[in-house]
């Protein structure tokens, strides 16, 4: 177990601030050295934002899992990020796994899983609570599991607590340990005896991957959502694409019945290549929700670990269910990144080909009304570098390719999107974080692009047939703000 020392280390962070090397992104947050990933313990206290996420201060290896932790009011200006929680004992010696947050009367409380390994490697799983104390650091307190329940295995974790009705429950990633290993959840109420598991939910979804991990349990007025990731699913044409997948199950939960009752399909909630283990915070009406831009188990293909960092968050989103569907939109405070003075318009009619500058950092807003056009190519150049996002208005397809990209990852993420007579498009394009909102967010993709050169990217639209008509803007966008929350 590595040394953690939190005055140097958050003296290290503070030093590594602004940013400036040409992949470090400007309005995403990420960390100046270490991985980061899983966000963690969103909550609302006190009239701030807090925002934790997982972080190996030590290294670009999945390991040394600590918290990071950051404050913010309006989710463009930020205190300097710190370390605030990490192992220290025989119960969490092998990682601070993820886990959520709440704010009680007495200020934040955390709740998360305690990973700890014997000599042999058996694993054992603990859920723990904590408190945020004034110097950043979590004083850690009581367990409410000590160990996992049997007929699962130690893959146990990730507590996120709900309410229904006055009462308090947790759902947790599990495993159920059987001949082959099959993923789930399990649901736990807090009782005065302690906290009693209530049992998994049924589905409709059958075998559905060896484990889910990261699950948040939502509610819609009358629908519930439950938000997990599986992993174990082979990939298919049009989603599944990814190592592993972020998504959900709309419908209702009865706790009474233990299952979720006249649910939709699974649903993938972002169609890039990095998107995983979202976590959402609900406050005052919103649920707002950020994922890790990253994949377990692909480390090797994002360049940056050669320079001592990786991995970012996404942008904060709202979510909204409408007919079974979650639609997803960048946060409203988000329009304060943008630069007014420096704006462009885009205004055309029966145009076959657009080009536009873009800045360092930008916000693009489009609404391209097809006409007659049965194919669509909008393409980030980089240089001689490109990445296309390709719409088929025939089979109703969008398909994101990276393979005119020289670093990182390369391949093709194809999806169904459906547009009658307008595509909307909504890009925001970090220095390597690159975030994609379609017809007003029924679909997202994320992703990253590694340029080879420092250089301002380009965007060209380009059709099979003239474009009835071409509307936008293009803002460039302010980096976040850190030491001003």
């Amino acid at each position: 177990m590595e040394h953690f020392d939190k005055k140097a280390i958050d003296a290290k962070v503070a030093a590594g601030l602004p940013f400036e090397h040409r992949w470090h992104n400007r309005f995403h947050l990420e960390m100046p050295f270490g991985l980061i990933n899983d966000p963690n313990g969103l909550c609302y206290y006190n009239g701030e934002y807090h925002i934790f996420y997982q972080w190996n201060p030590f290294g670009c290896a999945h390991k040394n899992k600590s918290w990071a932790h950051v404050r913010t009011r309006d989710f463009v200006h930020y205190s300097v990020p710190e370390l605030s929680l990490w192992p220290t004992d025989e119960h969490d010696k092998d990682g601070c796994y993820s886990g959520c947050g709440f704010a009680t009367a007495q200020g934040v409380r955390v709740f998360y899983t305690c990973n700890a390994k014997d000599a042999q490697g058996v694993r054992t799983s603990s859920q723990r609570f904590g408190t945020l104390m004034a110097d950043g650091s979590v004083k850690k307190e009581e367990f409410a599991l000590k160990t996992n329940p049997v007929g699962f295995t130690a893959h146990f974790r990730d507590p996120y607590l709900f309410k229904r009705h006055g009462r308090c429950y947790m759902v947790l990633g599990a495993q159920a340990d059987e001949k082959e290993p099959r993923g789930t959840v399990l649901i736990y109420e807090e009782t005065p005896e302690g906290w009693q598991l209530l049992g998994e939910p049924a589905h409709r979804l059958g075998y559905f991957g060896y484990m889910w991990e990261c699950p948040n349990l939502l509610q819609f007025g009358q629908y519930d959502a439950l938000l997990f990731c599986p992993q174990g699913l082979a990939a298919r044409e049009f989603d599944r694409q990814n190592r592993y997948q972020a998504g959900y199950i709309a419908g209702h939960l009865s706790l009474d019945g233990m299952a979720m009752l006249q649910h939709t399909k699974f649903q993938e909630l972002d169609h890039g290549f990095d998107f995983y283990a979202p976590q959402v915070l609900q406050h005052e009406g919103r649920h707002l929700l950020f994922g890790w831009m990253g994949m377990p188990d692909e480390d090797e293909f994002y360049p940056t670990r050669e320079l001592g960092w990786q991995y970012s968050l996404t942008l904060p989103r709202e979510l909204t269910l409408r007919q079974g569907h979650i639609y997803s939109l960048p946060a409203r405070e988000l329009k304060s990144l943008r630069i007014l003075q420096n704006t462009r318009e885009i205004q055309a009619e029966q145009q076959q080909r657009l080009e536009a500058d873009l800045y360092p950092g930008s916000e693009v807003l489009l609404n391209i009304r097809l006409g007659q056009a049965q194919t669509l190519d909008l393409t980030l150049r980089y240089g001689l570098e490109t990445t296309v996002l390709h719409y088929d208005r025939h089979t109703q397809t969008m398909r994101i390719s990276r393979e005119g990209m020289h670093q990182g990852a390369r391949g093709v993420r194809q999806f169904r999107l459906y547009v009658d007579e307008v595509l909307s498009l909504q890009l925001f394009i970090d220095r390597t974080a690159v975030e994609a909102f379609f017809q007003h967010g029924e679909e997202v993709a994320s992703f990253y692009v590694f340029p080879d050169k420092d250089i301002v990217p380009g965007l060209e639209l380009t059709a099979d047939q003239p474009l009835a008509v071409v509307n936008g803007q293009i803002w460039q966008l302010d980096a976040f703000h850190y030491g001003t929350h």
